[in-house]
């Protein structure tokens, strides 16, 4: 392989990616866990916090919690879980700078998995933003580094990126922030590497390493003798760069960083088969594979991608109960200058009241107003829904107790009078006829299949699988956790649909090997997701066109759900929903 491949490969794979463990550790700098308290422990000391109404302690706890379930799991939706919680807790308590200080945790989180890139810039934003106001420079640098890290993942890589780590660089040390000074020029080393310009990239990795290892930081300096093993390689040293990427490896073996051991592979093979040497070669691209799998492929990972559209509505909850008890203070404060403004001046006080409150009552109407179209949206939607689904009835009825009936008639008559027929007619008609029930019998339970309404939700899609799978290339595999509980038959209709119609697009159109389709449930919600790994798709914004896509976006509306579509090309499809259980469960009039 030459120098350029490997360049090459640097820019597609984004060395950033190395970084996934970086600005979590970075986040939490100065707040090293200790192992003496076991995870039980502190779920008991968090429960007796909560009780006492202790929220402060309780959400600094959360926090510590996350932590140990990092060291336990790796990539995990536990310590998401748990900083989630810690999210609340601050808000409760009233504290916003630990409340923007969990953003910045979940922000760094997230930039460990390529698909929630853009949410991981989302609640990073909105901390810069916060200590921005407040003048708190260490986290403000801080959140500079996350969206550094995460616009190293682009391509191309921002053309103002090195300026801004630069000064983000003389800014930690203005400061005082050695920690932020190593990081910042780490990064400048990884984004000299991916324009081709070693000499830079050796120059800030010496420098970062220096720092690095006054500090002790392990993760830290094993990241940078990766590049300086990398500018090696680039000069034609393989066996240099070799055992410059094992110092880095062994560093990242004892911290657990499944990603960076993924690139070192990577590299490593490629350094022993420019040597010649292919058997190494080999067992490092082995050792690539599966560190990839380990990460990209696990359970964990997957429920993350799922959890954050759950996730989603719930930091929506959760700000718009502080911007409630902001507007709360501001109404107080309003209300005292209203008083003063009485006593000074009863006249300009009174049309002042005047005034708020027409705009109170044109609010109030306008309320009223959003809330009736509302209603008859949903009564319109579900009259068309109804309507589908009786229409299917009946003409699966019609199939089943009309067609097929006569077509048994007509067989059962030709069984009869088969003597009277020449050979030559008998066997072609028996075999028109056998199809023609076999067809109207599968158009009928396709339009009402009698395992949904007889079985429910969970064999009706088993058999929905099975039979696609003996008249498709395409493997289909379907995955159920958690216990389904008795759904109404409107929403098992619904789901049922949502789901045969998302299958019938990806056999359609994404020409796939194989499509997944996965439902998670607990109290609260259920989780659907339909996975394909197929020619994928750009899809910027959520896609809007065609009837089927447009029929799914209505049923989820109608039961109170959110879906989400991520994509890129070649590498397949993901379709998310979330549904609160409440809805599914509740009893409803059957579809006719």
């Amino acid at each position: 392989m030459t120098v350029d491949t490997t360049f090459f490969l640097l820019r597609k794979t984004g060395l950033g990616a190395l970084l996934l463990v970086a600005m979590t550790v970075l986040g939490q700098e100065g707040r090293a866990i200790a192992q003496t308290p076991t995870i039980d422990s502190l779920k008991k000391e968090i429960k007796q916090l909560v009780l006492a109404k202790n929220y402060g302690p309780a959400a600094k706890a959360y926090e510590q919690l996350g932590g140990f379930y990092h060291q336990l799991y790796g990539y995990n939706k536990y310590t998401l879980d748990s900083y989630f919680n810690g999210l609340k807790y601050y808000n409760l308590t009233g504290d916003s700078a630990g409340y923007y200080n969990a953003h910045i945790a979940i922000g760094d989180y997230y930039t460990h998995d390529y698909f929630m890139q853009a949410s991981a810039e989302k609640y990073i934003k909105k901390a810069r933003q916060f200590f921005e106001r407040t003048r708190n420079m260490p986290k403000v640098i801080e959140c500079r580094l996350g969206l550094a890290n995460i616009a190293q993942k682009k391509e191309p890589i921002p053309t103002n990126l090195a300026t801004e780590l630069r000064e983000t660089e003389r800014m930690s040390v203005q400061y005082k922030q050695a920690f932020s000074q190593a990081f910042a020029l780490n990064l400048l080393a990884n984004t000299y590497s991916r324009i081709k310009n070693p000499d830079s990239a050796q120059y800030f990795a010496s420098r970062s390493l220096a720092i690095s290892q006054r500090l002790n930081v392990s993760w830290l300096i094993s990241l940078n003798y990766f590049y300086l093993g990398i500018v090696e390689q680039f000069r034609n040293h393989s066996q240099v760069a070799i055992d410059t990427y094992q110092k880095s490896y062994k560093l990242a073996e004892a911290e657990k960083n499944v990603g960076m051991l993924r690139e070192l592979s990577k590299h490593s093979a490629d350094a022993y088969s420019r040597m010649g040497d292919y058997r190494q070669a080999y067992a490092w691209a082995l050792k690539t594979a599966a560190f990839a799998n380990q990460f990209y492929e696990s359970e964990q990972t997957k429920s993350i991608r799922l959890q954050e559209l759950d996730s989603q509505i719930k930091t929506l909850a959760v700000e718009k109960q502080l911007a409630e008890e902001q507007s709360q203070s501001q109404r107080f404060l309003n209300s005292m200058l209203v008083g003063i403004l009485v006593i000074s001046i009863v006249g300009v006080a009174a049309l002042v009241y005047l005034r708020r409150q027409q705009k109170l009552i044109a609010r109030q109407q306008a309320v009223i107003a959003q809330q009736q179209i509302r209603q008859l949206e949903l009564k319109s939607l579900r009259a068309m829904i109804e309507g589908q689904e009786g229409e299917r009835s009946r003409i699966a009825r019609d199939l089943h107790d009309g067609l097929g009936i006569q077509l048994s008639r007509i067989k059962l008559f030709v069984e009869a009078h088969q003597e009277q027929l020449p050979l030559s007619v008998k066997e072609p008609l028996n075999q028109f006829l056998d199809e023609a029930c076999t067809e109207t019998r599968l158009i009928s339970n396709d339009l009402r299949p009698y395992a949904l309404s007889t079985f429910g939700l969970i064999p009706a899609l088993e058999d929905l699988v099975q039979k696609l799978n003996l008249v498709n290339e395409t493997t289909l595999v379907l995955e159920h956790y958690g216990e389904l509980p008795t759904l109404g038959e409107e929403a098992s209709a619904m789901m049922y649909r949502v789901i045969q119609e998302l299958l019938n697009n990806a056999l359609k159109h994404a020409h796939a090997q194989t499509i997944t389709i996965q439902i998670m449930t607990n109290d609260e919600t259920a989780l659907i997701s339909v996975d394909d790994d197929g020619q994928g798709g750009n899809f910027s914004e959520e896609p809007t066109s065609g009837n089927g896509l447009a029929n799914i976006k209505s049923r989820i509306a109608y039961l109170g759900g959110q879906v989400m579509w991520q994509s890129e090309e070649g590498k397949g499809t993901s379709v998310m929903i979330s549904l609160p259980m409440h809805k599914l469960i509740k009893t409803a009039p059957a579809i006719a």
